[in-house]
C-alpha cells in the first residue's frame, strides 16, 4: 500500500472524527466525548501530514521546521487552554479565527509566488497539463480575499470583546455603499486576475479585503457581537477550505466546509432568535439600524438587602434564574448552583432561563452551569421558558442586562429594538444582581431596573450569592 493511499485513508478517518466531534458538541451530555473525537481527528491528521511530507522528500531542515511548528503550536495551545478564563473565551476564539485568516492569506500568496509568478515553471506546467491553471488563479484570489477579511475582522472582534476598544458601532457616512463598493471592486479584480494574473491586482485585493474586514466588524454594535463571532467562525472555515484547494489537501477542504457551513447555520439560527437579518450580518450594517434614542428620566430604582432577598426566596414556590456575562465575570456559577440545590431541597421549583446570546458566545452560560453541576433538565432556552414568567414568584437576574431589557419590545427607537429578550419583568418579583446602574454591553439603558416589581441587589455577584447562602 502506497504512502499516498495511507495518507488519504488517514484524512478520511480524521474527517469522520471531526464530523463525530461536531455531533458530540451539539449536546451537553456528549460534549466531552465530542472534544476527544476532535483531538483524535487532529492527531491522525497531523501524523498523516508528517508522513506525506517525509515521503515527498522534504529536507532535514523542513522536518525540523515542521516539528518545531507542531510543538510550538501545541505548547501555546496547552498554555492558553490552562490559563484562559471562561469570560475570555469569546475574545480568544475571535483571535484564533484571525490566525486561520492570516494562514489563508499566506497560503494564497505562496500559491501565487510558486505558480503565477513563474508561469513557465514546473508547478505552472503541471497545472496546465491537469487543465486547472485558470482554476488556480481563482483559488488564489478568492482565498486571499476571504482570509484577509477574516483576519482583520477577527482582530476587531477580539479588541471589542476584550474591551480594548469601545463596543459602539463605527458609523461612517454611506457605510453600506462602501461595503458594496468593495465587493464590486473585488469581483472586477477577480476577473482581471483570472484573465491576466499579476502582482498588482493581488496587492490591491489584499489591501481592500483587510480594510473591508476591519470596517465590517467595526460597524457592528457590541450587543450583536456573539453573532459576529459565529459568522467569523464561518469565514475562517471557508478560508481553510480555500487553502485546502490551493494545497490540494482533501482534509482541509472537508474540514473547512464543515466549519464554514456549521458556522453559517449557527449564525442563521442566532439571527432568527434575535430577530435580525442574516444578510445584514454579512453586509456589516448589522445592529445599527435603529437610533440610540434620547435619554429619558425613568424614575428611581429600589434597592433590596440580602436578608430581604433570602426571605423572598424562602417564601417562593417557583424561582427562575436568568444568568448573564456578569455571572461569568464574577465566577459566581458554583455559588448559584449551591443556591439552586438549597432551594430545591426546600421544595422550591428552580429553573434557569438562557438567552441565545447570554455570555457573548452561544452556549457560554450552558458550559458554565454544566461546569458547576447544574442539572441539564432545569436549564431551559428562552423559547422554552418565556411563557412561564407570569406564573413565577421570584426571578433572579444575575449579571444579565441587555438580554432582559424590555426596551427591545417597547421602544422602537432602541438599538436593540426587535431583539427577543427574556420577559423577566412579568414575574411577581425581580431581583437584579448588579455592580451598579451602568448600561450593559450594548450601551442601552434598561427600564427593568425602575419597574415597581424590580429591586437592585448591588455588589459582586459571587459575594452576594454567598451572602444569600449564609442567610438562607
Amino acid at each position: 500500500m502506497s504512502v499516498n493511499t495511507v495518507s488519504l485513508a488517514a484524512y478520511l478517518i480524521a474527517a469522520l472524527l471531526f464530523i463525530r466531534a461536531l455531533a458530540g458538541l451539539s449536546r451537553h451530555e456528549t460534549a466531552v466525548a465530542g472534544n476527544y473525537f476532535g483531538i483524535a481527528g487532529m492527531g491522525v491528521a497531523l501524523a498523516a501530514t508528517v508522513l506525506l511530507a517525509a515521503h515527498d522528500g522534504i529536507s532535514a531542515l523542513g522536518v525540523v521546521l515542521l516539528v518545531l511548528a507542531v510543538l510550538g503550536g501545541a505548547s501555546v495551545g496547552l498554555w492558553r487552554a490552562r490559563v484562559v478564563a471562561m469570560t475570555q473565551m469569546p475574545e480568544l476564539i475571535a483571535l484564533f479565527h484571525s490566525f486561520v485568516g492570516l494562514a489563508a492569506v499566506l497560503v494564497g500568496w505562496d500559491g501565487y509566488l510558486s505558480v503565477e509568478r513563474h508561469p513557465l515553471g514546473p508547478a505552472a506546467s503541471v497545472l496546465r497539463v491537469e487543465g486547472t491553471y485558470g482554476i488556480h488563479h481563482a483559488e488564489v484570489f478568492i482565498g486571499v480575499f476571504i482570509g484577509a477579511v477574516t483576519f482583520t475582522g477577527s482582530i476587531i472582534a477580539f479588541l471589542k470583546l476584550s474591551a480594548r476598544i469601545k463596543s459602539a458601532p463605527l458609523m461612517l457616512p454611506a457605510r453600506n455603499q462602501l461595503n458594496l463598493g468593495a465587493l464590486a471592486v473585488f469581483v472586477g479584480l477577480t476577473v482581471w486576475f483570472i484573465a491576466h494574473p499579476a502582482l498588482l491586482p493581488l496587492v490591491i485585493v489584499t489591501l481592500i479585503a483587510l480594510v473591508l474586514g476591519l470596517h465590517l466588524v467595526a460597524s457592528i454594535g457590541g450587543g450583536d457581537m456573539p453573532v459576529v463571532v459565529s459568522m467569523l467562525n464561518s469565514y475562517s472555515g471557508w478560508a481553510a477550505a480555500a487553502s485546502g484547494f490551493l494545497l490540494n489537501n482533501d482534509l482541509l477542504i472537508v474540514t473547512g466546509a464543515l466549519v464554514g457551513s456549521s458556522g453559517a447555520y449557527l449564525s442563521y439560527i442566532m439571527c432568527e432568535a434575535m430577530n435580525r437579518s442574516f444578510i445584514s450580518v454579512i453586509a456589516g450594517g448589522f445592529g445599527i439600524e435603529a437610533p440610540s434614542g434620547a435619554a429619558q428620566d425613568m424614575g428611581e430604582h429600589r434597592e433590596v438587602s440580602v436578608a430581604e432577598t433570602a426571605e423572598l426566596l424562602a417564601d417562593a414556590g417557583s424561582v427562575i434564574i436568568a444568568p448573564g456575562y456578569g455571572m461569568a465575570v464574577a465566577q459566581a456559577q458554583h455559588g448559584v448552583a449551591e443556591l439552586t440545590r438549597k432551594l430545591r431541597d426546600r421544595g422550591v421549583t428552580v429553573r434557569f432561563a438562557i438567552h441565545p446570546v447570554a455570555g457573548r458566545l452561544p452556549g457560554h452560560m450552558n458550559v458554565l452551569l454544566a461546569e458547576a453541576k447544574v442539572p441539564y433538565d432545569i436549564v431551559l432556552e428562552m423559547d422554552e421558558i418565556n411563557d412561564d414568567f407570569p406564573a413565577t414568584d421570584v426571578v433572579l437576574v444575575i449579571g444579565a442586562n441587555d438580554t432582559v431589557n424590555p426596551a427591545a419590545m417597547e421602544d422602537p427607537g432602541s438599538p436593540i429594538a426587535g431583539m427577543p429578550v427574556l420577559h423577566v419583568w412579568e414575574a411577581k418579583q425581580v431581583i437584579v444582581f448588579k455592580r451598579s446602574m451602568a448600561s450593559g454591553y450594548a450601551g442601552v439603558p434598561n427600564p427593568l431596573f425602575y419597574r415597581e416589581n424590580a429591586a437592585m441587589l448591588f455588589g459582586d455577584a459571587k459575594d452576594r450569592v454567598e451572602d444569600l447562602l449564609r442567610a438562607i
